[in-house]
């Protein structure tokens, strides 16, 4: 079972997956499973900003400063994002 994401966590890009940013949208391939995924501009961003090694907060700190969102829904979309990440064996979290 997964442990709860919150703020203080920190994602690491699982060394299976490969990314290829193409003009501002993304595909992420994980090798050892075959998972293709895509990501459009903000999941882009937000991949950019997992691999600079940055908590969730301050990933969610900068998507605040970049769009005009509340930090309730910017906190639920973004946990919500990485969760799924997790879910594909994309990234994995430490808590």
């Amino acid at each position: 079972m997964t442990d709860r994401l919150a703020l203080t966590c920190k994602a690491r890009v699982n060394e299976d997956v490969v990314f290829r940013d193409l003009e501002g949208e993304a595909v992420l391939l994980n090798l050892n499973t075959g998972t293709y995924f895509g990501l459009d501009p903000v999941g882009t961003q937000i991949w950019h900003l997992i691999q600079a090694d940055r908590s969730l907060r301050e990933i969610r700190d900068a998507l605040l400063d970049e769009y005009e969102v509340t930090k309730s829904q910017c906190e639920d979309d973004l946990l919500g994002f990485v969760g799924l990440l997790q879910e594909k064996e994309l990234i994995e979290v430490r808590h």
